[in-house]
């Protein structure tokens, strides 16, 4: 059961489909909304042109899952000119109000700090991120699918990383009949790759695991395919970064060496929209409850 939001002014600045979903079930648990840049209407749903408009008299923010970028551009896929969110925005609210981001870099947690506001990374909770890596997974299959000359089925797949979304990707491969090599730094996560009936290896192990790979799927944000560990791919392999960006790639090296290799952000956003969307909309309203002491 969603709590009663009523009284609440949330403002919702840029974002796509998933936010238009959330703002939508906002809306229907009797919060007012204060939205820029999104194609969305309703009897509690506002429509500004400016961000300060939006934010004034706002009990919170919400930014889009991938927040901003290091020059303030918020993304906003249904906007032709940038919305650039600057830190004097961030002061019309009151102190102590929550934002919520998917993901927040460098820069949004310096304003948002300097500003004296709480933040909340939805990426961060693990019930959100969990869910979160269902339509990752399928995502990442589904181009794997598109892009290599054999099917997924006795295909030799590496999963990097054993975390949410590495769990959920590499139990999907293993279902669809591939051969999946889990390589994880932590001996626990082996531990339960083992126990799932997956091969695999740890960290070290890296350059001799790639050397038979047909698809690659990295989940590590940290530098773990570089150049020399890109001399042992095969020609032919396809490499699928899901780390946030930069992801865990040298994709110069790569592109030097005549390896496919693809970051692939915002997944959920792309490949089922709509599924992401109700997964912020499951989530996001209890929070704000919570975080306003509704």
């Amino acid at each position: 059961m969603q709590p009663d939001l009523s009284g609440v002014t949330v403002a919702v600045l840029g974002g796509d489909a998933r936010e238009k979903i959330l703002v939508e079930r906002l809306a229907a648990s009797g919060a007012n909304l204060k939205v820029v840049g999104l194609p969305v209407a309703g009897e509690k749903i506002v429509s500004c042109h400016e961000i300060a408009r939006a934010l004034v008299g706002a009990n919170a923010l919400i930014l889009p899952v991938p927040g901003i970028d290091d020059g303030g551009r918020i993304h906003s896929k249904y906007l032709e000119q940038p919305l650039i969110l600057l830190e004097e925005h961030l002061t019309l609210l009151v102190p102590g109000s929550p934002v919520l981001v998917g993901m927040a870099r460098p820069k949004l947690k310096e304003m948002v700090a300097r500003a004296n506001l709480r933040l909340i990374e939805l990426m961060d909770m693990d019930e959100v991120a969990i869910l979160n890596s269902i339509p990752s997974a399928e995502g990442a299959i589904q181009v794997a699918m598109e892009r290599l000359p054999i099917t997924i089925h006795g295909s030799n797949s590496v999963v990097l990383g054993f975390g949410r979304t590495g769990i959920t990707l590499a139990r999907m491969l293993h279902a669809l009949g591939a051969r999946t090599v889990v390589v994880a730094r932590n001996p626990a996560q082996r531990a339960r790759a083992y126990e799932m009936g997956l091969v695999t290896a740890d960290l070290a192990g890296l350059p001799e695991v790639v050397a038979e790979a047909d698809v690659i799927f990295n989940t590590i944000p940290a530098l773990v395919l570089d150049e020399q560990v890109l001399v042992r791919v095969r020609p032919g392999t396809l490499i699928l970064d899901l780390a946030s960006s930069p992801g865990g790639t040298d994709f110069e090296a790569a592109r030097r060496l005549g390896i496919t290799a693809l970051l692939l952000p915002g997944l959920p956003g792309r490949v089922a929209p709509q599924t992401a969307g109700e997964i912020l909309a499951k989530v996001v309203p209890r929070l704000l409850a919570e975080q306003l002491a509704l």
